[in-house]
């Protein structure tokens, strides 16, 4: 049984994966333009991965996915983000609420250093105050189980999140943002930070999760896109050069420039 098909088992809240629509999008980091008119879709139970050189709008766009952009001051988004039909930006919709349903892991593991391993998967639920310690604590080991973190740290814990390896950490982010039951997750080069071996743990996880997720994935490593993504998008200054299945991305592209990219003449 894969550690997505346990998670299911146990818990008795079926989440969908929903599909992912971007219209028309635009960004700006004050003046200077970051996205420009960006259209592509991420669809459900698959990965979409990003790629392009530094700089091209990779982190811009996964972070216009869930509003967390205008977080930045001095920033602006013009366009549509469509979530299963609803657009994310109209003036009625709630950014913390579309922040739970498209979770988002960062490049870097960021856990609470002196929160405990268990207090960590749950601090997203306990934000919302709603839930009983016994509902948290079962909910937490869901995610942790979820994220193939439960076997590594299921006796410890109550020892500091500080304490695990820079693998488990990520994972352990992956777990808190799996503990609110998103239907989207994105994840910005989650594994760019981590050694060999816990980046293909990380690339294992992420085969599992996009059997009940969509999952947008930004990276730098091509290989890492090439083994992963069911669809690839090839970004260059803001723009969207292409977009397709991963396997025509990466053996017939459309366009030369997509070519000379993951063929290595630049970026």
């Amino acid at each position: 049984m894969s550690i997505v098909e346990a998670f299911e088992e146990a818990s008795s809240v079926e989440v969908p994966a929903r599909r992912i629509e971007v219209q028309d999008l635009n960004a700006w980091f004050g003046n200077l333009q970051a996205l420009r008119q960006v259209n592509v879709a991420a669809e459900p139970r698959s990965v979409t991965s990003i790629i392009g050189p530094s700089g091209c709008g990779k982190s811009t766009l996964v972070r216009c996915l869930n509003r967390m952009h205008e977080e930045v001051p001095g920033t602006k988004v013009r366009g549509k983000v469509l979530f299963d039909g609803q657009d994310i930006y109209a003036a009625e919709v709630d950014p913390v609420e579309v922040r739970r349903r498209i979770g988002m892991v960062f490049q870097r593991a960021n856990p609470f250093p002196t929160m405990t391993i268990l207090d960590n998967a749950i601090a997203g639920l306990k934000l919302g105050g709603k839930l009983g310690r016994g509902e948290l604590r079962e909910r937490g080991e869901k995610a942790l189980s979820a994220a193939g973190l439960w076997d590594e740290v299921k006796d410890r814990l109550h020892e500091p999140g500080g304490k695990l390896s820079g693998g488990q950490q990520q994972r352990l982010c992956i777990a808190r943002a799996l503990a609110v039951e998103p239907e989207v997750l994105l994840m910005d080069e989650p594994a760019s930070a981590l050694d060999p071996a816990s980046t293909l743990r990380i690339e294992e996880l992420i085969e599992e999760l996009k059997t009940k997720y969509t999952v947008v994935l930004v990276t730098h490593n091509m290989q890492q896109a090439a083994r992963v993504a069911d669809w690839t998008l090839f970004m260059l200054y803001g723009e969207v050069v292409e977009y397709g299945p991963t396997r025509k991305i990466f053996t017939s592209p459309d366009h030369k420039r997509t070519e000379d990219y993951i063929t290595g003449r630049f970026g």
